[in-house]
């Protein structure tokens, strides 16, 4: 009595094989680094580090493999704009702030 495209048929289940490239969940351990290293950036102003920092961002986007990252995990593309932003506000007081000259003593208020 049943139907061969009836989807509730059990003659017709298969068993579940997922691909193999999901074996194993990849734990995305530079991005995690990465993004520490950009909000250690952000807080000790280190313009040095944000570098690095930005170069490890941009290896995270170029290698990231969608399939085997976890659900809920950091996103390459938001390290990466965290770490675009540790290198301009590290490096902002270069631009904004006005040279001070040494013409004599710093009046203290």
């Amino acid at each position: 009595m049943s139907n061969a495209t009836d989807p509730r048929d059990a003659s017709l289940e298969t068993k579940l094989t997922l691909p193999k490239t999901w074996y194993a969940d990849a734990n995305d351990s530079m991005g995690s680094m990465g993004m520490f290293l950009a909000g250690m950036v952000l807080v000790t102003r280190n313009r040095y580090l944000s570098w690095p920092v930005l170069l490890l961002a941009i290896s995270g986007v170029t290698n990231q493999h969608p399939l085997r990252t976890k659900d809920g995990g950091n996103s390459p593309w938001a390290i990466l704009f965290m770490a675009i932003l540790a290198v301009i506000m590290s490096h902002a007081p270069l631009f904004l702030l006005p040279k001070q000259t040494a013409s004599g003593p710093v009046p203290i208020f």
